[in-house]
């Protein structure tokens, strides 16, 4: 399998719309029941050097993001991540791939602090990062609801040994 990562563009959104609407449909993903109407909408603030696809061929097989946690300058250096694998792809390293190149390009970027807030029955995905450098910070219960039921995240962060260590 050859398959490169690249920042993500607007000629994308197709493949990425498709993933999310794939990561929504499990219902453990997000609490979003819909997909943005369009790239815009989905890459918000996101820092677009910190924005990527694994892509073979003609084939995105994941994606991930990096929003800024808040506006606040004494926050800038802490991303919320967002990453996503296509179905026909999960169980293959893609979501390592995505991850481990997010990490380095966010620290080129000035991120000292990754979080991540996955739903708990996300076993797979909290997995990943705690494999990744994550470490659990606690449990934000009942944070949100999904479908009317109340559900908690597993709130996990990475600390930069590079980045904001003075």
């Amino acid at each position: 399998m050859d398959i490169g990562i690249r920042q993500v563009t607007k000629d994308d959104w197709d493949q990425v719309k498709f993933i999310y609407e794939a990561g929504i449909a499990t219902k453990i993903a997000t609490f979003e029941t819909q997909a943005p109407s369009s790239f815009e909408k989905w890459i918000g603030n996101a820092n677009r050097g910190c924005s990527f696809v694994a892509q073979e061929g003609s084939t995105i097989l994941g994606w991930c993001k990096l929003t800024p946690v808040s506006t606040r300058e004494v926050y800038s250096g802490v991303g919320e991540v967002s990453i996503y694998t296509h179905p026909a792809a999960k169980g293959k390293g893609i979501g390592t791939l995505l991850l481990q190149n997010l990490i380095e390009k966010s620290e080129h970027h000035g991120f000292w602090t990754l979080e991540a807030k996955i739903f708990k029955e996300n076993e797979a995905s909290i997995h990943l990062h705690m494999k990744n450098g994550f470490r659990l910070v606690g449990i934000r219960e009942k944070i949100g609801k999904r479908d009317g039921v109340w559900k908690d995240n597993v709130f996990l962060e990475r600390r930069s040994t590079l980045v904001g260590t003075n």
